[in-house]
C-alpha cells in the first residue's frame, strides 16, 4: 500500500503566504526523502486554503523539478473553474515534465464562494464539469486536420482549430481520478482503468463514526465495474495501485494519548479558520443558484474526527489501516499540515511524517511501481 502527502495547509493573512509556500516546499521535500510515494495538491481560491493552490499546476511543476522521483496528484481539480483548453494544456505539460507520474483528481467543486469568483453558478457546477470533461476528451483526441472543437459551456467559450500543444506523454492522456461517489464518476474511472478516490461518507451527512461502511460500499461498486470493463489484469492492478482513500488530518505520536491531545490542538485551530471563512461563504450563498445543500460538522465532533482523521500511536494507526489494505485500497492520502501552518503545526506535521515513515509504512506490503 502506498502513502502520499496532501499539502492542505492554510494561510491566515497575506503576509503569511510566502512563508507557507516555502514551508510546504520543505515539507514535501522531507516527505520525498522519507519514502512517500506522491505529493497531492488541492485546487482552491480566495479563502487562504493552501493559497498557492490557486494554481496547483504551477506549484506542482516547481516541485516536480525538485523531486523528479515523485508522483504528483490533485485532490481534486474543481473542473468547472477551468477553461477546458487550459485544463488540457496544463495537464499535458505536467504529464511531460513528470514522465507520466501524474494523477489528476477531478470533481465539480464544493464551495460557492469559489464558483462565483469564476462566473459559475454552484447549481450548474455538476453539468459544467461533465461537459468540460467531455470537451477535454475531444481536445486530447484532436489531430491537426480534424474539424474544430467548439466550446460553449457556461462561462467557457472557444473554437480550437489545430491541436493541443504540447502533446500528452501518457497513452491517451494522463490518468484522471474521479471521486467514486456518483455512479457516473465510478463508471468513468472503471471504464478507463483509472484509479478513483473512495469516500468515507454519504451526503448529505458529511461525517460519522463508521467510515469503513461507506468506503467498502463505494469501493465495492467501483471494483465490480472495473472487473466488468474488460481490462487486462495488469490494467486493473495499475488502477487499484493508486485507488485512494483520503484523511484530511493524519497525526501520529508515540502514544495514543499524546496523539489525541495534539490532534485536538490541530483541530481547534482548523475550526477557528473554518468559522472565519463562514461569513464569506454566507455572502456567496445569498441567492438560490449558489446555495449548498449539505453541511460539514464541527471538526471537534466525533463525527468529523471519525470520518476525516487518522490518529494514534504507530501501532494504532497500523491496526486501523489493515482493513483498508485488505479491502484493496492502494494509496492512503495523508493530510499532514491541515489548518493554519504555524511553526508548531509544521513541527507536528513533520513528526507525523517521520513516524509514518519509520514505523507505519514498513508494516505494509511493498509498493508496485506504476
Amino acid at each position: 500500500m502506498r502513502f502520499s502527502v496532501f499539502l492542505n495547509a492554510r494561510s491566515m493573512a497575506p503576509d503569511e503566504d510566502r512563508k507557507l509556500i516555502h514551508d510546504l516546499t520543505a515539507h514535501a521535500t522531507q516527505a520525498a526523502d522519507l519514502g512517500f510515494d506522491a505529493i497531492f495538491l488541492p485546487d482552491h481560491h480566495f479563502n487562504g486554503y493552501m493559497p498557492v493552490a490557486s494554481d496547483s499546476f504551477m506549484f506542482a511543476s516547481y516541485l516536480a523539478a525538485k523531486l523528479p522521483q515523485m508522483h504528483f496528484g490533485f485532490s481534486v481539480v474543481s473542473v468547472p473553474l477551468h477553461h477546458p483548453v487550459r485544463f488540457v494544456e496544463r495537464i499535458n505539460i505536467l504529464d511531460q515534465l513528470t514522465d507520466g507520474k501524474l494523477l489528476v483528481g477531478v470533481g465539480s467543486g464544493t464551495t460557492p464562494e469559489e464558483m462565483i469568483g469564476f462566473g459559475v453558478n454552484y447549481k450548474e457546477a455538476g453539468a459544467i464539469s461533465e461537459a468540460n470533461l467531455a470537451i477535454a476528451e475531444q481536445l486530447w483526441a484532436k489531430q491537426m486536420e480534424d474539424p474544430a472543437v467548439e466550446i460553449d459551456n457556461g462561462p467557457h467559450k472557444g473554437r480550437v482549430l489545430q491541436r493541443i500543444a504540447p502533446a500528452q506523454y501518457s497513452s491517451g492522456h494522463a490518468r484522471l481520478m474521479p471521486v467514486a461517489m456518483k455512479e457516473t464518476s465510478a463508471r468513468r474511472a472503471a471504464e478507463n482503468a483509472w484509479p478513483a478516490f473512495i469516500p468515507a461518507f454519504t451526503p448529505p451527512q458529511i461525517g460519522g463514526t463508521e467510515p469503513m461502511k461507506h468506503v467498502a460500499k463505494y469501493f465495492g461498486v467501483y471494483r465490480q465495474m472495473l472487473d466488468e470493463a474488460g481490462h487486462s489484469q495488469e490494467a486493473i492492478a495499475r488502477a487499484l495501485d493508486w485507488t485512494t482513500h483520503t484523511y484530511q488530518v493524519v497525526h501520529v505520536a508515540e502514544t495514543d494519548e499524546q496523539a489525541r491531545e495534539e490532534l485536538e490542538i490541530i483541530l481547534r485551530s482548523y475550526q477557528d479558520a473554518i468559522e472565519r471563512e463562514a461569513a464569506f461563504n454566507a455572502r456567496a450563498e445569498s441567492d438560490s443558484a449558489n446555495k449548498k445543500t449539505d453541511r460539514t460538522p464541527n471538526a471537534l465532533t466525533e463525527d468529523w474526527i471519525g470520518t476525516w482523521c487518522l490518529h494514534g500511536s504507530p501501532e494504532t494507526v497500523i491496526e486501523h489501516l489493515k482493513p483498508y489494505e485488505e479491502l484493496g485500497i492502494g494509496n492512503i492520502l495523508c493530510g499532514t499540515t491541515t489548518g493554519p501552518l504555524t511553526e508548531e503545526r509544521l513541527r507536528l506535521g513533520n513528526q507525523t511524517l517521520r513516524l509514518l515513515s519509520d514505523k507505519v509504512m514498513p508494516a505494509f506490503k511493498a509498493k508496485v511501481d506504476a
